[in-house]
């Protein structure tokens, strides 16, 4: 099957093509070995990852508290008269 690129670099893909694949919204879009390769994506809507996080038992103060350690500046590196100490 063809498909033709348009003036503003969008294609139009097949419906049995999507349809093939359930019609996914988006698509990841690689470029491998001088191909172009559209692989579907299922985006998580909010309710799926809050019922991931109540699965693992995290809660809002867990998350929280991630947040803040992953934000927390690099600790400075020893010099080399404190690793002698």
């Amino acid at each position: 099957m063809l498909a033709k690129m348009t003036s503003k670099n969008q294609l139009t893909l097949p419906k049995s093509v999507t349809a093939a694949v359930d019609s996914p919204e988006y698509f990841e879009v690689e470029a491998v070995n001088g191909q172009i390769v559209l692989t579907p994506v299922r985006i998580q809507r909010g309710d799926a990852v809050r019922a991931k996080l109540a699965e693992l038992g995290l809660q809002e103060q867990d998350i929280a508290a991630a947040v803040q350690w992953a934000r927390q500046a690099p600790a400075a590196p020893a010099t080399k008269a404190a690793r002698k100490k």
